[in-house]
């Protein structure tokens, strides 16, 4: 299988005569020149046509998934969240670099088919140099962005109440130097480094030093699950006597490079406290509604002005990685919750899918579309290719409300086409679903 070829190989490419979503609205007859990786213009069409094109929109950002979980759909169906993470963490002790290598292919195929051009995997501890090689190189094969956490914890506990599983633990020290080990791998290409803290439980307080001190040395973003369910604070109160976010902010364990994620449990507390640290926040409403965690107050947290991203999470609590459905959960779910109809519209529902959390994650900003200057991680979108889309009276309304992955005709990292009439350009597909369909 191919990896990545460096950007100044690209040609430069045009998009002719597309409908363009840049400064918040819908720009038709446009020409959108890539140079370089980046969108050098947006210009009206010569040659306008009458036939229906294309709509250009920014490829979705991913803030959350699990790479290997595409392995394990389906798992622990009707358990709650301690119980599934058992029967997770067994499939996670078994995982062999080969699993990892064809597990993280699928997802990210999967979710560059539905628009996705940039994915967060928070990656469980694992002691295995290989099995994580084997996800970078996935990750390079498909040709997708991504910011790849390697976990970390370092308090044991089998029963993953207060403390991580034991099995995929090595010492703080190993773990750390294991990704300067990476960041060093993945120099040079779409891959950039991060940690993955499994959530407030899994760190010691002098843990939480560490880690904090060696990510603000190098920069890093640091992702961490936070109060999924009542469990963290039920465990933090225990054994620490404040709840999970005061006691992450005793050890200086928020700032402004921290992704929350989940969060359906925060308070108007922990809402305050997570924005004036300056954290973001992965909303992943597809997973928290299939293990029964809950809806996090998404509106309070932008209300008050925390930085939200969308998050699929991984395909064993999805079970998919389709960003348009998630999209489209993430608001009707709140509508529902707030009987109201108004609520995230396709325009804040774009920002937030496309860029959310862009500024944690040291990626450039993306709002109201797609600016010149601006990265070529694109999405072409056509609506004749599934007529349960049509007829398309406005663009955003109609992506929010009937988009699905069958609309994707093309797809752009870096101004590199990886998707193509619906299908990977690098990777036989073929071949691969054959190889995915032998698994045990």
């Amino acid at each position: 299988m191919r990896t990545d070829h460096p950007t100044s190989t690209i040609p430069p490419t045009t998009l002719t005569d597309v409908t363009v979503y840049t400064g918040g609205h819908w720009r038709a007859h446009q020409d959108v020149r890539v140079v370089d990786g980046a969108i050098a213009s947006i210009e009206d069409t010569a040659h306008p046509s009458d036939a229906a094109g294309g709509f250009v929109i920014p490829g979705f950002v991913n803030t959350h998934t699990h790479l290997q979980q595409s392995l394990m759909r389906g798992i622990a169906e009707c358990t709650p969240l301690l119980e599934w993470l058992l029967a997770v963490g067994e499939q996670s002790v078994a995982i062999t670099p080969e699993r990892a290598y064809l597990a993280a292919v699928s997802a990210c195929l999967e979710a560059l088919r539905s628009g996705t051009t940039t994915v967060v995997e928070h990656m469980w501890p694992h002691p295995s140099d290989d099995v994580h090689d084997a996800v970078i190189q996935a990750l390079r094969d498909t040709g997708i962005r991504a910011i790849l956490g390697r976990g970390v914890a370092d308090r044991p506990d089998a029963s993953r109440k207060w403390g991580f599983e034991p099995r995929l633990m090595q010492p703080l020290g190993d773990v750390l130097d294991h990704v300067d080990r990476l960041r060093q791998h993945a120099d040079g290409t779409r891959v950039g480094i991060a940690l993955a803290v499994p959530n407030p439980r899994s760190v010691t307080d002098a843990g939480m030093e560490t880690i904090r001190g060696f990510a603000q040395e190098r920069d890093l973003p640091v992702s961490i699950h936070l109060l999924e369910t009542p469990t963290d604070d039920l465990m933090c109160r225990e054994h620490a006597g404040i709840g999970a976010v005061e006691h992450l902010d005793r050890n200086g364990f928020l700032w402004d490079r921290v992704l929350a994620v989940h969060c359906v449990e925060l308070d108007a507390d922990g809402r305050r406290t997570l924005h004036e640290r300056g954290v973001a926040v992965s909303h992943n409403p597809l997973s928290n509604m299939r293990l029964g965690s809950g809806i996090a107050p998404v509106p309070a947290m932008l209300d008050l002005g925390l930085a939200v991203g969308l998050g699929v999470d991984g395909a064993a609590s999805n079970d998919t990685q389709d960003m348009f459905e998630t999209l489209r959960i993430a608001a009707y779910l709140q509508r529902a919750v707030h009987r109201r109809a108004d609520l995230l519209g396709y325009g804040e529902m774009l920002d937030i899918a496309c860029g959310g959390a862009n500024a944690t994650l040291g990626l450039p900003e993306v709002v109201g579309g797609i600016a010149v200057g601006g990265r070529a991680d694109l999405t072409v979108i056509r609506f004749d290719r599934d007529y349960a889309t049509l007829p398309v009276r406005d663009p955003g309304a109609s992506l929010l409300t009937t988009g699905s992955r069958s609309i994707v005709e093309t797809v752009m990292v870096d101004g590199d086409i990886v998707v193509a009439d619906g299908r990977s350009t690098r990777i036989d597909e073929a071949a691969f679903t054959k190889e995915l369909s032998a698994l045990e």
